[in-house]
Parts: C-alpha cells; structure tokens; sequence
C-alpha cells in the first residue's frame, strides 16, 4: 500500500502495512455514555469513518471496533442525580450517541462492544497480569504495577520518575506505588448493588483501562493494526491500554492515530468546563451533511475552534459542491461519468489522510464542472460529476447518498418540489405574457420561503438558501 499514517507511538509518519495482507483491523475508542455527545465527541468518530472508508477504498477488508463504555464513576453519579438506574441512564445516552453517528452519517462498526457485556474477558486478563507479576489484589481492588513493566511510558515519550499519581489516589496507601492504576474497583457501600460484578478478588466493577484492553483482544486477538482515539485518550488512557496488554504477552496495537480536539472559546469541548455544542443543537442550526463537511475538511490531527462563522463557512462551501452535483445531474443524468478517483485525491488521503487537500481536490473538480458546463460539454461535464462524486464518497459527503438525499417516498420532499415547481410555472407563464412584476413578485416570495431560484438557459432551477 502507498498509505501513510501518522504514529503517535513513533511520534513520525509511518507506511502502513496491515499485519494480515488485504485487511485491516481498528479499535477505537467510542464514548463513556454518561450524556449526550457534543461535537468534540463525534469528530473522532468522523475522522476515523473517513479512515475506514478509504481503507475499504484502497482494497482492503476492514474490521471495525468501537466500544461502549457503559460503566464508571460518571456514569453512576449523573444516574443518581436524574434519579434512574445507572444502567438506564447509560442506555438513554448510548441511544444519543448512535443517533448523532447515524445522523452524521458514521458507517456502523463491525462489532460495538459494551464493557458491561465482557467481564469474564476482564477477569482472565487480570489474572494473566497477575500470573505473570504485573499486577496485585488488594481488598478486592486490583492494580497495576507500573515498576513493573520497564516500558511503562513508552506511547507518550514519558519516563516513570516524572509522572504524577493516578488519579484514585483515596487508596494510594494501599497500593505499591502510588502511580500503579486500578484494574478493578471493590464495590463500596452506597453503590448500586447491580453496578457490580463476581471476581476471585471479590465483587466490584472494571477499571475505564481495562475495559478496551480485554474486548480489543476479544474482538480483534492479541495483536491487531490501528488503535484510534482522541487526542486526550494518549495519557493515562492508551498508555496504560498498552501496557497491561503488551504486559499480559500481547502485541497489541501497531499503530496509534489521535485526532485533535474540537475547542469553545479557546478551550477543548469538554461536559465538566460546561463548554459543549451538542450534536442534536448544531444540526439544527445546520444540516449533518454540513456539519459532518465541517469536521471533514480540516486534517484530523488539527484542532478545530468552534465557531458560527466557521460553521457557516463550510455549510456554504459544501452547498457549493451540492450545486454542481445538482446540476450535471438535471444536465447528463445521475449514472453519468466513471468513478475513477483522481490521483490528487488519492495523493492527499494517502498523505496521513489529508482531507485539506482532499476537499482542495473535489473543489478543483467542481471547478471543472462547472466550465464544461458553461461550455455546454456533456462528456466533461459527466466525467467531472463521476470523479467528484467518487471522492465525495470516499468522504461521506457525496448529496445523492441516500443519507442526505430524501427518499422516493419522503411525501414531504415531493410536496415541496411539486409546490415550488408549480410556482415556477406560474412565473414562466407571467413572464411570457411580459408581466415581469407578478414574475419578479414570486421569485420575491420564493426567496422569502428560503428558495433560490436561478434562471439558466434549460429554464429556471431551484434549491433551498440559507
């Protein structure tokens, strides 16, 4: 493969080489369900179904992890705030964050495993930790001993005598450096006793780490390729992932990709700084496709400030690409063109998935498209459609997808068209008997409507304004 990706562990630019030829295997970390998903959340899920898209693109078989985390500190104290059941609350915001992947047009993963779902996986990585002197039991608590593992540190340049305590420091005099991380946690008195599971060390719940270690291995065996997450995961999260699992004798990840974070006013977009846009609001304000050619357009590695200007400015920048699909389509039809990639596009996502100049590329496209069909050449105006079609694919982004285009059966949609439509035949008429102010009157009332109309030399088009 000509595919390039940018290895945190490495800390460089790496060729990716699948560990098995023609597939490729992911784990990301999904969400820690204890409300719903703003939009930091859900650029990382963005960015990495642009990955697995292109992976599948490039000819490979891909297998995709993205877990839930449906148990934790958090988790049980907003339960018990709302008054519900924690397992009830951690299932009404995993219904949330589904609805904003599916709403955004995230493919769905392969396996989207829950942590509650794999504790007897979580136990026998514990005790191979422990078989193997790694890790210890204390009151029904488990830890890791980090001394033990002399690479402990290695995924994010860190040396063990610079880090700080974990951050369970209540019981840090039980532990035999005060840096060691739960694996498990004893049930405490006051905690619901159904947020607790049977172990040989006693009834408890599972550390956040442990929980992705043991279903990766699960789901994907002890050694796979890329591990993804958001850039805030690397320290203590994937450090540690990394070594309870290569302690345990696995392989583990190959590669490490991180995406950048989403900020609000200068700072990351986070639920405890009250900083948040969640996805139910934005697309409101927006449509998904233009929320999701936001989070698109930048590299996954950039961070991206939140702004309505920013938003705005790429809803008008997809809108112009929309238009051009649009239009070749009522000119040359929507089967016309191939479907070859152009190599400019190729380039840019094999370049550590560079979407800045893979967006560049559709552009340069529509750009093309647009000439040939000021031109009126309908072969180059077919062949721009195919290639521009073919990336916006590539990027989820393409209008005619059934996921952003309205169904032959939205009754709604075909009101609407068979409503503007008759209005437009309406100003056809006035303006052939050359009563221009009642012509001129519906276009005003159109636009008011939100619908702008363009006169062309096929007659007139319409598509909805901001």
């Amino acid at each position: 493969m000509s595919l390039r990706l940018y290895d945190t562990a490495a800390r460089a630019v790496r060729d990716f080489t699948p560990l098995r030829a023609g597939r490729a295997s992911l784990y990301v970390c999904g969400l820690t369900v204890q409300g719903p998903p703003h939009v930091g959340h859900i650029r990382a899920a963005v960015s990495f179904d642009v990955l697995r898209r292109w992976l599948a693109a490039s000819g490979l078989e891909v297998t995709y992890v993205r877990n839930v985390t449906d148990i934790d500190d958090k988790i049980l104290a907003k339960a018990a705030e709302h008054d519900l059941p924690w397992w009830a609350w951690a299932f009404l915001n995993e219904r949330a964050c589904t609805r904003a992947y599916d709403v955004l047009g995230v493919l769905p993963p392969t396996y989207e495993p829950r942590a509650t779902g794999h504790v007897p996986e979580m136990v026998g990585l514990m005790q191979r930790l422990i078989d193997r002197g790694h890790a210890y039991a204390v009151d029904g608590d488990v830890y890791f001993d980090v001394r033990s593992f002399p690479e402990y540190g290695a995924l994010t340049g860190q040396r063990l005598e610079h880090l700080e305590p974990a951050a369970d420091t209540d019981t840090d005099e039980r532990k035999r450096d005060p840096r060691d991380f739960a694996l498990w946690k004893a049930h405490k008195p006051g905690e619901p006793e159904t947020a607790a599971w049977d172990t040989p060390w006693g009834r408890g719940r599972p550390g956040w780490h442990l929980e992705c270690s043991a279903m990766a291995g699960k789901y994907l065996g002890e050694a796979f390729d890329i591990h993804g997450g958001g850039l805030d995961l690397r320290f203590p999260h994937h450090e540690n992932e990394q070594a309870q699992s290569r302690a345990a004798g696995d392989r583990f990840a190959q590669y490490w990709m991180h995406n950048g974070w989403v900020t609000l006013g200068g700072e990351k977009m986070s639920k405890s700084l009250g900083n948040t846009a969640q996805v139910d609001e934005v697309v409101k304000r927006v449509r998904p496709v233009e929320l999701r050619y936001y989070l698109v357009a930048p590299h996954y590695r950039s961070m991206i400030e939140f702004t309505d200007a920013a938003l705005d400015e790429a809803a008008a920048g997809y809108r112009r690409i929309e238009s051009f699909v649009k239009r070749a389509v009522e000119r040359v039809g929507v089967d016309a063109g191939g479907c070859e990639l152009p190599e400019a596009f190729r380039t840019a996502l094999d370049d550590d998935l560079g979407t800045p100049a893979a967006i560049a590329a559709v552009h340069e496209g529509v750009r093309l498209g647009n000439t040939a069909l000021g031109d009126g050449d309908d072969a180059a105006t077919a062949a721009a459609l195919g290639a521009v079609r073919a990336m916006l694919g590539v990027l989820g982004l393409d209008p005619l997808d059934p996921q952003w285009a309205p169904g032959s059966d939205d009754r709604l949609a075909q009101a609407t068209d068979g409503l503007v439509a008759l209005a437009l035949q309406q100003r056809q008429a006035a303006r052939a008997r050359k009563d221009f102010a009642a012509a001129d009157a519906i276009r005003d009332q159109l636009t008011t409507l939100g619908v702008s109309v363009e006169d062309t030399p096929d007659g007139p088009r319409w598509e909805l304004s901001r």
